[in-house]
C-alpha cells in the first residue's frame, strides 16, 4: 500500500509543469512494444557468448579452442591470440575525470587475468544456446598468482587517492579538529562497514553491433549515449562520427550503464571480424565481475559535541577497496562537508587495492554508503546528549554551506525534518529503546536527514514545429525508467502552448544533440532545461518570421510580448492559430536549438551551495525471540526544488526508499576472500526487497522554486530517496531492540544476541 502527498503549488495549478501524468512510454512498455537492446531485430544477426576465467589473478597458459570451433552453429571463437588489435587500456588513474568515461577498454587483448570471470573467450554462434554449449567446450590452463582480496586485513597498506570520483579533492580540513575533538565534553568515536553491493538492473547489460562499410552502429542498454560513443570508439580506435549509438528504452541502470562493457566491445569486434550483426548478452551472473559494484568500505565517524549539543567538530574517515588496475575512489564523506555546521572538520579517503574488477558508479555514489553511517552516528550522539534526534540537527543547521563560506540557493531541510515528524507522529516515539512492545513484537522509530548535490550536465536540445503544428523534440538524453520521455513532453507542451498530443520526444539516438545523460540526479534538470531554452528561441523565430511574412495574419504586430496558449499566438488583441500560422508562414517548419552549461562553469553555481535535501521516517517491528526485521511504514519529506511531474517524482523516491531498505536490511555481495569470487552472484542469493519487504510508505514534497538552479527552478531528486533512508530504519531498529549494529546489513543473526528480554 503507498500513499501520495501531492504538492500544493498554486503559482503551478494551471501548468502541465508538476501534474501528475502518467508516462507517456507506458502503453509501449506494458505491451511489449518497446524495443530494448536484445530485442532490437536485424537479419542475420549472430549470438555471442562470453566465456570467463575461473581465476582471479594470473595468465593463461594454454587455451583450446578447438573442440568449440568444431561444434555445431559455431561461427567463430575469439581469445587473446586473434582478437582484432586494440589501444592499451593505460594507467589506473586518467589524466582528467573525463576520461574516466571516454577511454579505451579493451577485451581479450592479452593472455593475463585481472579478476575471477574477466572475459577469457567469446563464442559467436548461430544461436544463443549454440554459443553457449560450444563455451563450455573450451579448455583453459592457468597460472595463478596469489591475490589480494581482504580489505579489513590490508587497511594498513592504504593509500591516498589525488581525487575521489566527479573530481573533488580527497580530503578536507578546517579548524582543529583532533583538538576540537579530544576537548569535547561529549563524542561519539565509531566505526561502520558496508559491504560490497551490485546494482541489478532488470535488464541486463547487452549489445546488438552493426557494421555498415566503416561504421557501426550500436544498440545497447546505456545512460550516457556521448560515454558509449567516445569510449567505443577509442577502443575500436575510430573517430567518434563512425559510431552510432542507439538506446531509446533502459530497463535500469542505476550508474551501471555510465560506461561500456565487455558486452558493447565484444560485440563490435566480433560483428567487425564476421562481417555481419552480433548480438551479445551478459548473464545475470556475469553481471556482478563484469558491470560494476559498489566497494566494501569501512567508515570512522567522530563527532564531538557540547553540552547544549552543538558540534564542536566533525570527522569522517573511509577505506575503501579499489580495483588494482582501475581506480575509483567513491566520495562517500564528500556529503558531510554541506550537511552540518561546526568550527572544526576533516574528511579523508583512502583506498586498498584489491584483485577484483573496478568499482562504478552506484545510485547515489558516496551519500548512499556515507549517510548510512553517518546518520547513524548522529543518532548516536542524540542518546548521548538526551536530545530527539531532530533537535540536535537543527541545533547544528548551518547558515551558509560550512566549508566553502557560500549561501545556499535553497535549503528546507529543517522543514523537511519538521513537517515529517509532524505527519509521522514522532511524538509517539519513546527515546529509551525497547520501551514498546506489542506482543512479542518491539517496535522503534527511527529518522535521519538527506542531501543529494544538485547538478547541471551540459546538454543542446533541438526542438521543430511542422506545417501542421506537430512539435518534434530531439536529445541524445534517455529515459532509464525515470519518465523522461513524459517531463520533456511536457515541457515543450507548456512552454509553446500546445497539448502534450502535439509533441513528439525523440531520444536515446546519438544522431541527435549531445547532452549529459541519465546519471548523477541531473537527467530531467539538464535536459529540461536545454529543451526549455530551445523552446523558447523557436518562439522567437516563429514570431519573428510572424511579424514579417506578407502571409502572416500577425504581419507588423508590435514589440507586445506574445504568449503561446491554447495552441494559439497572442499578441496584444489579435492571435493566430499556431498550426495555421506556420503552415502560411513556414510550410517547411521552423526549428531550434537551445543549451545549458555544465553547473561548475556557471557563476550560481560558484556562488551558491546547490544541494536537494529531505527528511526519512522509518517504524519496524522486531521479533523479540527470532530478531526478524520487519518494515512496517516509511516516510520521506522531500525539498527539491520544483517538480516537474509528481508523479514520476514520486516513483522515484519511492525506488530510493526501496534501496533504503535493501541497504540496511539485505544486500550484501558475498566475497570468498580465498579466490576473490562474489559467491551469492544471482538474484536467487542476492536479496533486494520485493513486495513483501516494502511497507506502507508516503511521499510529501515541499512548494520550493529554486530560480538560482535552473530556468525551470527544479532540482535532482531520483538518488535523494536512498540518501539517509537506510539509516533512518538503521536508527529504527535501535530504537526498537537497543542493540546498535554497524556492520550492514542489519541480518538477524546481528539483532538476536543482543534482544532484551520479554517476560512470558
Amino acid at each position: 500500500m503507498t500513499k501520495t502527498t501531492t504538492p500544493e503549488n498554486r503559482s503551478f495549478e494551471t501548468s502541465l509543469i508538476g501534474q501528475l501524468i502518467a508516462r507517456i512510454d507506458g502503453p509501449l512498455k506494458v505491451t511489449g512494444r518497446a524495443t530494448y537492446a536484445y530485442e532490437h531485430a536485424v537479419e542475420g544477426a549472430a549470438f555471442g557468448y562470453i566465456l570467463g576465467a575461473t581465476i582471479a589473478k594470473g595468465r593463461i597458459i594454454e587455451i583450446d579452442t578447438a573442440k568449440a570451433e568444431q561444434a555445431p552453429g559455431v561461427l567463430h571463437v575469439m581469445t587473446y591470440r586473434n582478437v582484432p588489435a586494440q589501444p592499451e587500456f593505460g594507467p589506473a588513474v586518467t589524466p582528467t575525470v573525463p576520461e574516466v568515461f571516454t577511454r579505451a577498454r579493451p577485451m581479450l587483448s592479452s593472455d593475463r587475468v585481472r579478476f575471477y570471470d574477466e572475459p577469457v573467450a567469446l563464442v559467436v554462434a548461430e544461436t544463443f544456446e549454440a554459443g553457449r554449449a560450444a563455451a563450455g567446450l573450451i579448455s583453459v590452463r592457468y597460472e595463478e598468482a596469489r591475490g589480494a582480496f581482504d580489505l579489513s586485513a590490508r587497511l594498513a597498506d592504504a593509500y591516498t587517492p589525488k581525487r575521489t570520483n566527479a573530481g573533488f579533492e580527497t580530503d578536507s580540513a578546517i579548524g582543529d579538529f583532533d583538538g576540537a575533538f579530544a576537548a569535547a565534553p561529549v563524542k561519539v568515536d565509531a566505526t561502520y562497514r558496508t559491504p560490497y553491493e551490485h546494482h541489478n538492473p532488470m535488464e541486463p547489460h547487452a549489445t546488438l553491433a552493426v557494421w555498415s562499410g566503416d561504421e557501426v552502429t550500436i544498440y545497447t542498454s546505456a545512460q550516457t549515449l556521448a560515454n558509449f560513443r567516445a569510449g567505443l570508439a577509442s577502443t575500436l580506435d575510430i573517430p567518434p562520427e563512425r559510431v552510432r549509438i542507439v538506446s531509446p528504452f533502459i530497463g535500469g541502470g542505476f550508474g551501471s550503464k555510465l560506461i561500456i562493457h565487455a558486452d558493447t566491445t565484444l560485440a563490435a569486434l566480433a560483428a567487425r571480424v564476421l562481417r555481419r550483426p552480433v548480438k551479445v548478452a551478459l548473464t545475470r551472473q556475469q553481471m556482478f565481475a563484469n558491470a560494476g559494484h559498489r566497494a566494501e568500505m569501512v567508515q570512522q565517524v567522530r563527532l564531538g559535541a557540547d553540552l547544549d549539543g552543538r558540534l564542536t567538530s566533525i570527522g569522517h574517515d573511509v577505506w575503501s577497496a579499489t580495483s588494482s588496475f582501475e581506480e575509483f575512489c567513491e566520495q562517500t564523506a564528500v556529503f558531510g562537508r554541506s550537511l552540518y555546521a561546526a568550527p572544526n572538520r576533516l574528511t579523508r579517503h583512502r583506498l586498498v587495492p584489491v584483485d577484483l574488477n573496478r568499482g562504478e558508479w552506484m545510485r547515489s555514489p558516496g551519500e548512499a554508503p556515507g549517510m548510512l553511517a553517518f546518520e547513524c552516528a548522529v543518532d548516536e550522539l542524540a542518546e548521548r546528549l538526551g536530545l530527539d534526534p531532530i533537535e540536535l540537527r537543527i541545533r547544528n543547521e548551518p547558515s551558509e554551506d560550512p566549508e566553502r563560506g557560500v549561501p545556499f540557493s535553497t535549503r528546507n531541510l529543517v522543514a523537511c525534518m519538521q513537517e515529517g515528524a509532524r505527519r509521522f507522529g514522532w511524538d509517539r516515539r519513546n527515546p529509551t529503546p525497547g520501551r514498546i512492545r506489542e506482543g512479542r513484537k518491539l517496535v522503534g522509530y527511527g529518522m535521519a536527514a538527506a542531501i543529494r548535490p544538485n547538478y547541471i550536465g551540459a546538454t543542446t536540445a533541438r526542438v521543430a514545429i511542422d506545417a501542421t503544428g506537430r512539435v518534434t523534440a530531439e536529445l541524445d538524453m534517455t529515459d532509464i525508467g525515470t519518465g523522461t520521455y513524459t517531463i520533456l513532453t511536457q515541457i515543450a507542451a507548456e512552454s509553446l502552448g500546445v497539448p502534450m498530443a502535439a509533441v513528439k520526444v525523440e531520444l536515446g539516438d546519438s544522431r541527435f544533440p549531445r547532452t549529459a545523460g541519465s546519471g548523477g540526479s541531473w537527467g530531467a534538470a539538464s535536459a529540461g532545461s536545454a529543451l526549455h531554452n530551445a523552446c523558447n528561441t523557436l518562439k522567437e523565430r516563429i514570431m519573428e518570421a510572424a511579424r514579417s511574412s506578407d502571409r502572416s495574419p500577425l504581419l507588423g504586430a508590435g514589440d507586445v510580448a506574445p504568449s503561446f496558449v491554447g495552441g494559439e499566438i497572442r499578441v496584444g488583441d489579435r492571435s493566430a492559430s499556431l498550426s495555421d500560422l506556420i503552415g502560411r508562414i513556414a510550410p517547411e517548419g521552423i526549428e531550434a536549438t537551445g543549451s545549458v552549461a555544465a553547473a561548475r562553469d556557471t557563476e550560481s553555481y560558484k556562488a551558491y551551495s546547490h544541494h536537494s535535501y529531505g527528511a526519512h521516517f522509518a517504524e519496524v517491528a522486531v521479533d523479540g525471540d527470532t530478531g526478524e526485521i520487519r518494515m512496517r511504514r516509511m516516510l520521506s519529506v522531500i525539498g527539491a526544488g520544483r517538480i516537474l511531474n509528481a508523479k514520476t517524482a514520486r516513483s522515484q523516491i519511492l525506488g530510493g526508499m526501496a534501496w533504503g531498505i535493501g541497504a540496511a536490511l539485505m544486500e550484501e555481495t558475498v566475497l570468498d576472500r580465498r579466490y576473490g569470487h562474489f559467491v551469492n552472484h544471482d538474484l536467487a542469493e542476492y536479496h533486494v526487497p520485493v513486495n513483501g519487504d516494502v511497507p506502507e510508505m508516503e511521499v510529501v514534497f515541499l512548494e520550493e522554486f529554486d530560480d538560482k538552479a535552473n530556468p525551470l527552478g527544479s532540482k535532482g531528486l531520483g538518488e535523494l530517496g536512498v540518501c539517509g533512508s537506510g539509516a533512518a530504519i538503521a536508527n529504527a531498529v535501535y530504537n526498537a531492540t537497543g542493540v546498535r549494529v554497524r556492520e550492514f546489513p542489519i541480518t538477524l543473526d546481528k539483532v538476536l544476541p543482543g534482544l532484551p528480554a520479554i517476560a512470558i
